[in-house]
């Protein structure tokens, strides 16, 4: 672990590191990610936006689903990884962060100003009135429509949707608006549905003004998370990227490291703010542009 360590320390050092998060980060709370050595193959196609609007028995599926994936991302509590970064940002090390997760651990760890691309799965909006509750209080409400409700799931998807047999689906209850009697969403951003642009702009600028941008458990897959990657190789800001198994967006970082973000992250975050000599900032080396980025 220290020969990953010393590289590492060095960059993130002089300060300015904007952190980039993805599911892989809370593997260790328990929540698998999609891609990665813990993830968890979707025998389901994901839910999408149009369809969430157009279809009630969909969305009956997804709320029977996501009722009982809540629960086990509601116990869910911020591990080793989400703490480090939290130290890293107290320090004044990292000036910001982004995360794609949808799981409020980062906030729960103590990090602050946290910017969630994809929004939050402990909130809910209202498509009519666009009123906004807690996922607790619509919790509370799905089980009294669904007394008997006792499904069973052997694994939580990161979005918090897991498998369900049909008849379990069949016989939920959803509930509507108490204040409109629209529908009700979490406050999460579908497949099929663009992240708010000034959230994106945020992001941009964020990513433009750092010294570093270091990816932290993120497969890059989707142009979600990447286009931050692409947007700091073009603007010539360093990317360090942290994750277990390759990234589309290997090309662009400076340092490639491999290794499990509980046990990396505090160990990082001890070599630079714990006892032990000073830690010296590196060079940062050049990274290529994306071709048409």
């Amino acid at each position: 672990m220290q020969q990953l360590i010393e590289p590492l320390a060095g960059l993130v050092a002089a300060g300015g590191v904007v952190v980039l998060s993805g599911a892989g980060l809370s593997t260790e709370s328990g929540i698998p990610d999609y891609r990665g050595p813990s993830g968890v193959a979707r025998r389901h196609t994901p839910m999408t936006y149009q369809t969430f609007l157009a279809d009630a028995a969909a969305r009956r599926r997804y709320w029977a689903r996501s009722h009982l994936g809540w629960r086990l991302i509601a116990g869910a509590a911020p591990n080793d990884g989400h703490r480090a970064v939290a130290r890293l940002q107290q320090s004044g090390l990292v000036t910001g962060i982004i995360t794609q997760n949808v799981d409020g651990l980062h906030s729960a760890a103590g990090s602050r100003d946290v910017t969630e691309l994809h929004g939050r799965l402990d909130e809910v909006v209202c498509l009519g009135c666009r009123r906004r509750t807690s996922r607790a209080e619509l919790d509370g409400r799905l089980r009294a429509a669904n007394p008997g409700f006792v499904g069973q799931a052997a694994a939580v998807n990161p979005d918090g949707d897991v498998d369900l047999a049909d008849a379990q689906v069949a016989a939920f209850r959803t509930v509507d608006c108490v204040a409109c009697g629209g529908l009700l969403k979490p406050d999460v951003v579908f497949f099929g549905e663009t992240v708010p642009a000034d959230r994106v702009q945020s992001c941009f600028a964020m990513v433009e003004q750092a010294r570093l941008l270091l990816v932290l458990g993120s497969s890059l897959t989707v142009m979600s998370g990447r286009r931050f990657v692409l947007r700091a190789a073009k603007r010539d800001v360093p990317v360090v990227i942290v994750n277990q198994g390759s990234t589309r967006g290997d090309e662009y970082a400076c340092l490639r490291v491999e290794a499990p973000l509980g046990r990396l992250l505090p160990a990082l975050a001890d070599r630079l703010l714990g006892a032990g000599p000073a830690v010296g900032s590196a060079a940062l080396p050049g990274v290529p542009s994306p071709v048409g980025g």
